[in-house]
């Protein structure tokens, strides 16, 4: 870090207090009646206690549950002995779900379940997930968010991490703030997915995934909050802006979401289920636990274009 480099703010790099807000200006806080709220950290995380997934999803339920995850951004439901069709049904709750084009799903019925993505990761393939990101940044539609189940976990490791990219913003500089407003980045799959690809399967898959812009700084289409939407994995470069100075920006705004200030961490236990929004978070899957065995299903809701 060159802190005499002018396009370098200082402020952006202080250690000390980073206490943002959980919600944006003129959240109305009102309670919750079908279940209790448990936080894990000031700004992102919540247990919801009280609701199973294994029934249906009335509007009054969809209604409060919508609400503590536009509040608490990913929220936890433990111990949930559901079925994969009662998964899909919660999901679909939300929206269509999305079926993913590159990641082969391996269920026992994928005919019928065409938007699960299982991930089993064991002896013979560790898990290869720890980079911040939020999904499918590459599409023109990224995800609304998405539904994770566990079905079986290691004893120790294989957490997940989620990073509030509102709060992040909220703790940029004043002046970043300004110089980011209005710009653009371009999102791409080739430098990920691409790489285990042969060259006429990528380009068999580029015409229906070219790459795409996307605002840097996203509003939230429910909350109207402001939230960084650029990520290591899928963000390639900034619309407009000299490489080396885009590479160092980039940088600076992808690594606020390695602030523990605003993050949650989750220890897994088999039959838990995550819903976390993907509008205004990233997250991180620890890979931490090879050569034990780690499976997962994840179902994912498309959302609109950022604006």
């Amino acid at each position: 870090m060159t802190l005499t480099d002018p396009n370098r703010l200082f402020s952006d790099y202080l250690a000390g207090p980073r206490v943002e807000a959980r919600v944006p200006d003129g959240w109305a806080d009102e309670p919750y009646n079908r279940f209790a709220v448990e936080p894990l950290a000031p700004t992102i995380g919540a247990v919801i206690d009280g609701v199973s997934l294994a029934e249906a999803v009335d509007d009054e339920l969809f209604g409060e549950l919508n609400r503590a995850l536009l509040e608490w951004k990913v929220i936890f439901f433990r111990g949930q002995d559901i079925t994969g069709d009662q998964h899909t049904a919660f999901a679909s709750r939300w929206g269509p779900l999305e079926t993913h084009p590159f990641i082969r799903v391996t269920v026992d019925q994928p005919e019928e379940r065409p938007q699960v993505v299982r991930f089993e990761k064991g002896p013979n393939l560790g898990g290869y997930e720890n980079v911040w990101h939020s999904d499918v940044t590459w599409r023109e539609q990224p995800s609304l968010g998405s539904v994770l189940r566990a079905v079986e976990v290691p004893a120790v490791g294989g957490d997940t991490l989620w990073a509030d990219m509102g709060a992040a913003y909220d703790g940029l500089g004043g002046d970043t703030k300004a110089r980011i407003d209005g710009l653009h980045a371009v999102h791409d799959w080739i430098a990920t997915f691409g790489l285990a690809m042969d060259a006429a399967t990528r380009d068999e898959l580029r015409r229906d995934f070219p790459p795409v812009e996307h605002p840097v700084v996203r509003t939230h289409p429910e909350t109207g909050r402001k939230t960084i939407y650029v990520n290591r994995a899928f963000t390639q470069h900034i619309v407009g802006l000299d490489p080396d100075e885009g590479a160092e920006l980039l940088d600076l705004l992808c690594r606020t979401a390695t602030f523990p200030e605003y993050q949650c961490r989750w220890r897994w236990k088999s039959g838990d289920v995550v819903f976390w929004d993907n509008r205004s978070t990233q997250h991180y899957a620890a890979s931490d636990y090879f050569p034990n065995r780690r499976v997962m299903e994840r179902i994912t809701i498309i959302g609109d274009r950022p604006r």
